[in-house]
């Protein structure tokens, strides 16, 4: 393996430590997710959805009628389509078709239930564009992975047709933070330890909301009829075992999952694909995965 790509962005994530405020933080994240810049040859459109900041994009030989939906990482907190434009729009690469990077609303100043609402805007706006629920994909990192499944577990217990499948990248699905790899990966994992996920979940959820809330810690949800989804995450995440327990649970419920751990990798390693090899083959598995089921 090619250890010293990783290592390069390892390096350049210490280059750039998390700073403490949040417009800084949100800056950070927008600086490091985009420092290579995206393929010259993608088209973007921007899209008002409903009122929520919304992206197109589409390279030559995409699939327009098909649509990969995405829902960016950054802890309920940060995040931008900016920061995950180069991630977005390499995955609709790999899946050939188009995608719509949604720019969900952000806690402090909108906690929980604005992103959540927010995800099933951007759902509706699709739809009715007329964009069958078969022809779509529902994609997310982090906490736009949780956002992902938040979604598709309303649709189900509203009776909607589901999209036809999911694709999670080191998912964030347990905001009690009861995960073993919190501490046990926390000396390798170089972005996520237990104390930040404190403070993104106090900050995302207002007091008095159980952790344990299915909307918000996918964890626990009843995750019956849920349909095909892929989980990828690094074995150098202290989100492993948020991504194994989910996968043990989804299985249980009958959902075709598949579940891939990649070695040495870190939080989101995809982010970096422009530079890192495992980052261009997960997401040539994502792409494989998602043509597969639309």
């Amino acid at each position: 393996m090619p250890q010293s790509e990783i290592d390069a962005v390892r390096a350049l994530l210490s280059a750039k430590p998390r700073p403490i405020g949040w417009r800084e933080r949100r800056k950070r994240l927008d600086e490091v997710g985009a420092v290579w810049p995206v393929a010259d040859d993608v088209e973007f459109t921007a899209v008002d959805v409903n009122g929520i900041p919304g992206e197109y994009s589409v390279v030559p030989g995409s699939n327009p009628s098909r649509v990969l939906m995405f829902f960016h990482g950054g802890g309920y907190c940060s995040g931008s389509i900016q920061s995950h434009r180069r991630l977005v729009t390499e995955a609709g690469r790999a899946a050939r078709m188009r995608t719509l990077a949604v720019g969900y609303r952000l806690a402090p100043e909108h906690p929980f239930p604005a992103a959540y609402v927010d995800a099933l805007t951007a759902w509706q706006f699709l739809r009715k564009q007329g964009i069958a629920a078969a022809h779509i994909a529902i994609g997310g990192d982090s906490a736009g992975a949780g956002l992902t499944l938040g979604l598709i577990g309303r649709l189900r217990d509203g009776h909607e047709e589901l999209p036809a499948c999911a694709w999670l990248m080191s998912p964030w699905t347990d905001l009690t933070m009861s995960g073993s790899t919190l501490a046990s990966k926390a000396a390798v994992d170089p972005l996520i330890h237990k104390e930040y996920l404190n403070e993104l979940a106090d900050t995302y959820l207002l007091a008095g909301i159980d952790r344990k809330d299915p909307r918000v810690s996918p964890l626990y949800a009843d995750l019956r009829n849920f349909p095909p989804t892929l989980i990828q995450i690094g074995s150098n995440e202290t989100l492993l075992d948020d991504a194994t327990r989910l996968t043990a649970r989804a299985g249980a419920a009958n959902v075709a999952v598949t579940l891939e751990i990649w070695p040495h990798m870190i939080h989101a390693w995809p982010l970096w694909n422009a530079h890192l090899e495992e980052g261009r083959r997960a997401l040539a598995n994502a792409g494989a995965f998602i043509r597969t089921h639309l």
